[in-house]
């Protein structure tokens, strides 16, 4: 990637309390935590789905399953990603039904993404209702897709790209933009 990093965005305690915020929303919007069951989308969404499993057991004091999916056969675009695309692993150790689940990722754009989420996340049974947290909204939907829990919404350039670093996968917290100079798109 060329390019170079034009802002911060959001620092490791801004990370922190957008969670903090999404998890707190999450219980007012569900009225509690019961049935709740989170799935994180590869990569950045599986750390952030832990994250807001383990803030709403200290809020509610109910354990939340998590799981993890992956949307690499499910996508619109699979042909131009590559010839030979790297399968992860989708693992749900739980029941969908009766469950309101909340799909997890580090980034909405297009929406594509999510419609592709969507469509595995249907594969793998009927939840009783899916919503949806991202850490940044960064806006240029092609799909009718919007999020319930937003951490920060940051109105972009197409040119520009949101750069999400996690601890678990990173080795820090940090949310950057940065600008390609025209080179490639997120």
């Amino acid at each position: 990637m060329t390019g170079q990093p034009k802002a911060t965005i959001l620092t490791a305690d801004e990370v922190r309390r957008a969670m903090t915020r999404i998890a707190h929303e999450i219980v007012e919007r569900n009225k509690g935590a019961e049935n709740l069951a989170l799935i994180g989308v590869h990569t950045r969404g599986i750390p952030l789905a832990a994250r807001l499993a383990a803030k709403l057991e200290e809020l509610e004091g109910v354990a939340i399953p998590t799981g993890m999916l992956d949307i690499t056969l499910y996508r619109d675009d699979l042909s131009e990603i590559s010839h030979q695309p790297v399968i992860r692993e989708t693992h749900v150790p739980f029941d969908l039904a009766r469950r309101r689940v909340i799909l997890v990722d580090d980034v909405l754009y297009t929406g594509r993404t999510v419609r592709a989420a969507l469509d595995a996340l249907i594969d793998l049974g009927r939840p009783e209702g899916i919503q949806l947290a991202v850490l940044v909204d960064r806006g240029h939907r092609e799909l009718p897709i919007r999020a319930d829990y937003v951490g920060k919404n940051l109105p972009t350039a197409k040119s520009e790209l949101v750069k999400v670093k996690l601890l678990e996968t990173d080795g820090l917290d940090l949310v950057e933009l940065w600008d390609l100079n025209g080179v490639g798109e997120q």
